[in-house]
């Protein structure tokens, strides 16, 4: 026998460790859908020399590299080998990138292991058959792609098919589950929060802060000692801090661990919202309450006594009738001048509020303005002004953000508009008619039986909306047929245990892509927790931290919140404090009250990272140790913000002045057209025919003013320009520039900087 073939047979040949184990997984995993192994980001192998040095030389020859790459073009082309490989994992993507990281591996590694030179050159010489090459090629496969050797492992953590049974707590006891079934103002929430405040402990889980502060007030208004928890405030309502016997939560914050006599979950319907549904499924399943009271639509009865049977509990269901009664009217609003007491125009774009907000003004009326955005005392501030019989303002102008959390006494609504941006179950932004359960929330908001109102009437601006609404409202409301879920932390570091290198975006990617569920649930889109895990994926986080940061709930489409939340995670990194001083500085504070949309949209997404801050000094008390300060900042910045939307249509004339909004037409929006002033940096209004042709109409007056309308100059320049054309020195000049214009004013850099923006 050769000294090569004794040491071969000496040495250790690295055969995978773990073949039995991927073959198990192979076999039990055989009904469960395959990996979508686009995902699967292959790693970098170090190109470290070996550490046999150079024996396998010694043992035989040097390598022809020619010949070797043959040799592996023919090893990658066999069926068997393909097949073989398949059977650990490998499908035809991952076969082709494995190969092609191998053969570099050996092609460019300055010295090989002793083995894989003897194995290569034994092939080379015709004393070996290229089928040696698999067992090396597959340990190279499992350093690239570590996942393909704890797939079994992988698959039983993102196994989401019986959720029921996170919740040990829950399943300890048995549980009363009442449905308070009915439409917006039938009450079915009354019953039910009458029920929470007579228990001896309760906890009430609402969809917005709003309806949590509401029944926090309501509790203690009955002499109900009663907390207030929310992402960003702790409410406690003992002098010393010790916690009531009743709590009011957002939904997201409810204990699953603490033991109470009655739950309220609110809302039950958005257990389908396909970004927050997995709130309402986890209230659901695990709160340890010895009742559990569920208010919302019918159609979510059938769904969530399915649910239950899941767990084994019983349901009662208490079915209750609108209280006061609303109409659908047989003629549409067409104009503005038709506007009446008590009326709410409810539109699906910020821009159409500006707009029509500014249409109602010249008619001489005031109107009170809420949407999404706002803060919630601002909200509760506009809402108050609209509800006040003593106030001027009888006209309401709205998004769907008044569909819940504010007492409004509303007579008619008006839909200015029937279509609505969606996120489909992609993720993908979309236009889409509103739904029968949107359309009837909204609605449902006029003549509620506490406002002034004792009957509701609903219609729509436009004639061609209004049979369309009709059609919508008679329409029976969709069942649900399914819950979100989302992975939780846990379940997310198990994931990294076994995937150390992966980033936590792509953990995100391969946990859905393997995730189980059956048919009554579904994985919550997880688009924007990816999008802030790619944000700081690059600062040096551990995995428990950076998993906190990306379930913060921020709007990722202000760049200045997107800005605040980097800057927050690296100094976070950094283990620098982010004290009062750094958040004054960051935000500039004190801020003045808005001249125009553009710095109302600013003090908005302040407010918002301001938000941001107080949500983070909950989970990481020690690095956001001033949220006190930073509450007392936001209120004021409240206040300020509320100035400005007292006088939304001065500032809108500011930014008209400015750079006039383009009109659109009629719902301009809904069909995916928008305009942006980039002298206001506002989006230009959706629903204003006769003001967009008057508005055009200005524009192609002069040149001056078509500049002016796309912010290629500024009303300070054009006066400026004006008076020297008057003194006629522009008849020899030449053509204003930044430079020369620059000149005129005393070598001053203002000017230009203004037209380069």
């Amino acid at each position: 026998m050769s000294l090569r073939r004794c040491f071969l047979l000496l040495s250790r040949l690295p055969v995978p460790r773990r073949a039995c184990a991927i073959r198990r997984a192979a076999s039990s995993g055989s009904s469960s859908r395959p990996p979508d192994t686009s995902l699967f980001v292959p790693l970098s192998v170090r190109s470290e020399t070996s550490r046999d040095g150079d024996i396998g030389l010694e043992l035989s020859q040097a390598l022809d590299k020619s010949e070797i790459l043959k040799a592996l073009n023919r090893f990658y082309k066999r069926k068997e080998i393909q097949k073989v490989a398949a059977e650990q994992g490998l499908d035809a993507r991952l076969f082709h990138q494995a190969f092609i990281s191998f053969r570099k591996y050996v092609l460019e590694m300055p010295s090989l292991g002793a083995e894989l030179h003897i194995i290569l050159n034994d092939i080379c010489c015709g004393a070996g058959h290229i089928d040696d090459i698999y067992p090396y090629f597959i340990r190279h496969a499992k350093q690239i792609f570590p996942m393909l050797d704890c797939m079994e492992d992988l698959r039983k953590i993102s196994d989401l098919r019986v959720p029921a049974n996170w919740y040990p707590e829950a399943r300890a006891i048995q549980r009363k589950v009442v449905f308070h079934a009915g439409p917006t103002n039938s009450g079915k929430t009354y019953h039910a929060i009458q029920r929470y405040l007579a228990a001896k402990s309760g906890i009430y889980c609402g969809p917005l802060k709003l309806l949590a502060h509401e029944i926090f007030e309501k509790s203690n208004s009955a002499g109900v000692p009663c907390d207030l928890v929310t992402g960003e405030e702790r409410t406690f309502v003992d002098p010393e801090g010790r916690q009531s016997s009743h709590v009011a939560c957002t939904i997201e914050m409810c204990s699953v661990t603490t033991p109470y006599e009655v739950a309220v979950i609110d809302e039950i319907q958005m257990i389908k919202d396909l970004a927050r549904g997995w709130a309402w499924t986890r209230a659901l399943l695990g709160l340890c309450a010895e009742e559990i009271h569920v208010c919302g639509e019918a159609a979510a009865v059938n769904f969530v006594r399915e649910l239950m049977f899941s767990t084994g509990e019983e349901m009662e269901v208490h079915n209750y009738e609108r209280l006061t009664p609303f109409s659908v009217l047989d003629h549409a609003v067409v104009s503005l001048d038709n506007l009446r007491p008590g009326d709410c125009i409810v539109c699906f774009s910020k821009n159409d509020i500006y707009s029509i907000s500014r249409q109602i003004e010249v008619r001489g009326l005031e109107c009170a303005v809420i949407y999404g955005s706002l803060p919630p005392g601002t909200k509760l501030s506009q809402a108050k002004k609209f509800n006040d019989p003593d106030d001027p303002c009888k006209i309401l102008v709205a998004t769907d953000a008044i569909g819940m959390g504010l007492n409004l006494s509303i007579r008619r609504i008006i839909f200015n508009s029937l279509v609505k941006p969606t996120v489909n179950e992609k993720g993908e932004k979309e236009m889409d008619t509103i739904s029968t359960s949107q359309a009837l929330q909204i609605a449902g908001r006029a003549g509620r039986f506490s406002s002034v109102f004792k009957e509701g009437q609903v219609t729509t601006m436009h004639h061609d909306d209004l049979p369309v609404l009709k059609e919508i409202l008679q329409h029976p409301v969709d069942p649900i047929e399914s819950a979100g879920l989302h992975p939780t932390a846990e379940q997310i570091e198990m994931f990294a245990y076994h995937l150390p290198d992966a980033t936590l975006s792509n953990l995100i990617d391969i946990f859905v892509s393997l995730s189980q569920v059956d048919g009554l649930y579904f994985v919550c889109n997880i688009d924007d927790f990816k999008f802030l895990a790619d944000m700081i994926q690059h600062i040096p986080l551990n995995l428990r931290s950076r998993y906190v940061f990306c379930t913060a709930p921020i709007n990722k489409k202000q760049p200045f919140v997107c800005t605040s939340f980097l800057k927050f995670a690296r100094q976070f990194s950094r283990d620098e404090p982010l004290t009062f001083d750094w958040v004054c500085r960051h935000i500039n504070w004190p801020l003045v009250t808005p001249r125009n949309i553009k710095d109302l949209v600013h003090l908005e997404a302040v407010h918002d990272v301001l938000d941001l801050y107080l949500w983070l000094s909950y989970r990481f008390m020690d690095m956001f140790p001033d949220a006190n300060l930073v509450r007392e900042v936001q209120q004021e910045l409240d206040h300020i913000i509320q100035q400005g939307v007292r006088n939304i249509t001065r500032l809108i004339r500011a930014s008209e002045a400015q750079a006039p909004l383009p009109g659109t037409g009629k719902n301009g929006d809904a069909a995916g057209i928008q305009h942006r002033s980039r002298g206001s940096g506002i989006q230009g209004p959706s629903s204003s025919r006769a003001r967009g042709n008057k508005t055009l109409g200005r524009a192609s007056g002069s040149l001056g003013s078509r500049l002016v309308q796309e912010g290629l100059l500024t009303p300070e320049l054009l006066d400026q320009l004006r008076s020297e054309w008057s003194q006629g020195r522009s008849l020899n000049d030449p053509k204003p520039t930044p430079e020369n214009l620059n000149k005129t004013q005393g070598g001053k850099k203002k000017n230009a900087k203004r037209l380069n923006e």
